[in-house]
């Protein structure tokens, strides 16, 4: 899969056949009727694996129905999360090229159509999308597309709105795919909106209030991605502790050196500490207590721990690190991405310092 940047839609389709793919929709929907603890316990053993799955698993529950779940009217919840459980993948459209760090510089518009009906609470009238947005996880695999715009520029920040998209609406197409560093296999995409078509009907939450679904959503998606980095880092450390058993030189095992012993004992530390960050702020998400500062700081020590406990496991496999016939090395590749989406380490210290500081 990492060769081919592409994941088997028949793995898809096992993913849904066991219930990861709608953890938190209600059983009535036909989802698994689970928590929020589930589906980031799910994504870490996922990413133990494979990352780019857990990550299609967190981006489909952590945002795209969890949005669903707040943000959504009852029959948004019929429609969407009745298929997002059942076969459709979701992604979360929010970046764009002048837009990343700085979300809400966002340049998409969405304006009401000319010869529509004005949009009023019946759901009547009809909205025009046009923009282009940029690095959208599972953007090939995807059926159903959250998409931020602004319906009203002059307003700023306040007039971003969100919308659900269905692959197929006029006027929207899937553009180039990202050829990535790391977690290849999972889908990097632009997409593009030219006059597309939006039901008034799918406007996800209020008119003008789609950068509170956007900041408020995303803070529970960076607890997933604190998942992801700590099943990659697992991982890490498993294949170093047994490669350090089998590789002898000296005439013993690598792992019977002290200094050997002392890198793991730090790194295995490092990984709990990590993990623990990450099951407090899920704890704190669900129970319905303030979870940002913590969201922030498990993402940002937990991407961390990744990068570093890869980048020990290539060391200690030596040269056989640094080749594709281990998998080391591509673990190594795919724990760069933690510090950088769902919000760079940057954006992570910035708000636990707002948080401390006010």
């Amino acid at each position: 899969m990492d060769e081919e940047a592409k994941i088997p839609r028949h793995l898809i389709d096992a993913l849904f056949q066991l219930g990861v793919m709608g953890i938190e929709v209600p059983e009535t929907l036909g989802g698994g009727g689970g928590t929020f603890f589930h589906a980031v316990l799910a994504v870490e053993a996922l990413s133990r694996v494979d990352p780019s799955i857990g990550v299609l698993v967190d981006v489909q529950n952590t945002l795209v129905i969890n949005a669903l779940l707040r943000w959504g009217h009852d029959e948004q919840q019929r429609t969407y999360l009745t298929r997002l459980a059942s076969g459709a993948v979701g992604a979360y459209a929010l970046s764009e090229a002048g837009s990343g760090s700085d979300a809400f510089a966002l340049t998409t518009k969405a304006r009401l159509r000319d010869d529509a009906a004005p949009a009023g609470p019946a759901g009547d009238g009809e909205f025009v999308l046009d923009g282009r947005k940029l690095w959208i996880t599972n953007g090939n695999e995807a059926d159903i597309f959250i998409v931020f715009a602004n319906l009203n520029p002059e307003a700023g920040y306040r007039g971003i709105t969100a919308f659900i998209v269905e692959r197929g609406f006029p006027g929207f197409t899937i553009g180039r795919k990202e050829d990535k560093l790391g977690i290849r296999a999972s889908s990097t995409c632009e997409l593009l909106f030219e006059q597309c078509r939006v039901p008034r009907a799918n406007v996800l939450g209020e008119i003008g209030k789609g950068y509170k679904v956007a900041i408020e959503t995303l803070n529970e998606g960076r607890i997933g991605i604190g998942a992801q980095m700590i099943g990659l880092a697992q991982a890490a450390l498993d294949h170093a502790v047994r490669y350090t058993r089998e590789r002898r030189q000296f005439g013993k095992a690598i792992a019977d050196f002290q200094g050997v012993q002392f890198q793991l004992a730090r790194a295995a530390t490092e990984i709990e500490a990590a993990r623990l960050l990450v099951y407090n702020a899920a704890r704190l998400q669900q129970s319905n207590q303030p979870f940002v500062s913590e969201a922030a700081m498990c993402k940002l020590l937990s991407s961390e721990v990744a990068e570093r406990t890869a980048s020990l496991a290539v060391n200690l496999f030596g040269g056989y690190g640094f080749v594709k016939d281990y998998p080391v090395e591509k673990l190594y590749r795919d724990a760069k991405i933690g510090q950088i989406y769902e919000g760079t380490s940057n954006l992570q210290l910035q708000t636990i310092a707002k948080h401390l500081l006010t």
